[in-house]
C-alpha cells in the first residue's frame, strides 16, 4: 500500500493512534530519567542537551525499525546461563537495568552529601548527558520497537508513532524537569523510581517478568502522594504567613 493509500485508509489512522498511545505510555519512565539527568547541567544546556539525545535517539529507533528482521531476531536465544536461555534484548535490558541502579545510586549519593560536579566539568557533562539520553532511550525503546513491528503492518506507521512519541519526550521532558529541579524531595523520589525501572528491567533480563502497569501505579500514587504534600506545605506557609 502506498502512502497515499495509508493516508485516506481509517484502519491505518487507527493503528497509528493505538501505536503512538503505546508508545507515549512506554516512555514515561524514559522521560523521567531524561529530566534528572538533564538536571545535571547548567539551566541555559539542559533544553538543548535533551533536544540533542532525543534527535540522536529517534535516528536509532527508525535504523531499529527499518530492520525489522534484525529487530526479531533480538528475541531469539544467543546464550544459555544456568538453564536459561538469554537473547540480545535479555542482555541489553539487563545492562540497561544495571546501569539505572548505579546511575540512581549514585546520583542520591550525591544529592544527600551535596557533591555535584560543578564549573569547568559542565562540557564535558554536556556530552554525558547527551549519550545517556540516547543510549538509554535505546533500551526503553527495545520493547517498545518490537511491540510497533508486532502491532502494525506498514513501516511508515511505525516511523510515523515513534517520531511523534518522540517530540511528545522533547516537549514533556522541558515542564517535568523544571518542576523536579525546584522541587527536590520530587527529584530524590524520582531517583528511586529510576532504582525501581532498573529492577525491573533485570528482572524482564532474566524473564521475570514485572507488569508495568505496576511501575505505574506505585508512580502514580506517590505522586500523589506528594501533591499532597505540597499542598499541605502552602497551606502552613499562608497560615504563618497570616499570624506575622
Amino acid at each position: 500500500m502506498d502512502t497515499l493509500a495509508l493516508l485516506t485508509d481509517p484502519n491505518a489512522w487507527l493503528s497509528l493512534v493505538t501505536l503512538l498511545l503505546l508508545e507515549i505510555v512506554l516512555g514515561i519512565d524514559n522521560v523521567l530519567f531524561i529530566a534528572i539527568v538533564s538536571g545535571r547541567l547548567p539551566e541555559n544546556r539542559q533544553a538543548t542537551a535533551r533536544r540533542i539525545g532525543l534527535s540522536i535517539a529517534v535516528l536509532l529507533r527508525v535504523a531499529m525499525l527499518t530492520g525489522v528482521a534484525w529487530i526479531l531476531s533480538l528475541t531469539q536465544p544467543l546464550i544459555t546461563l544456568f538453564g536459561t536461555a538469554f537473547s540480545w534484548r535479555d542482555l541489553v535490558l539487563g545492562a540497561g537495568g544495571l546501569f539505572l541502579l548505579a546511575k540512581g545510586t549514585q546520583e542520591i549519593h550525591a544529592e544527600v552529601e551535596g557533591t555535584h560536579e560543578t564549573g569547568g566539568a559542565a562540557g564535558a557533562s554536556f556530552a554525558a548527558v547527551v549519550l545517556q539520553i540516547a543510549v538509554l532511550d535505546l533500551v526503553f525503546s527495545i520493547d517498545s520497537v518490537i511491540t510497533a513491528v508486532g502491532m502494525a503492518e506498514h513501516l511508515e506507521i511505525m516511523i510515523a508513532a515513534v517520531v511523534l512519541a518522540i517530540l511528545v519526550m522533547i516537549i514533556a521532558s522541558g515542564p517535568v524537569s523544571n518542576f523536579i529541579n525546584r522541587h527536590p524531595t520530587v527529584k530524590m523520589l524520582g531517583l528511586s523510581f529510576l532504582l525501581l525501572i532498573g529492577i525491573a528491567l533485570i528482572a524482564d533480563a532474566v524473564h521475570f517478568h514485572i507488569p508495568r502497569s505496576y511501575l505505574y501505579f506505585a508512580i502514580a500514587f506517590s505522586a500523589l502522594v506528594e501533591v499532597f504534600n505540597h499542598l499541605a506545605a502552602r497551606r502552613r506557609a499562608r497560615k504563618a504567613k497570616r499570624r506575622s
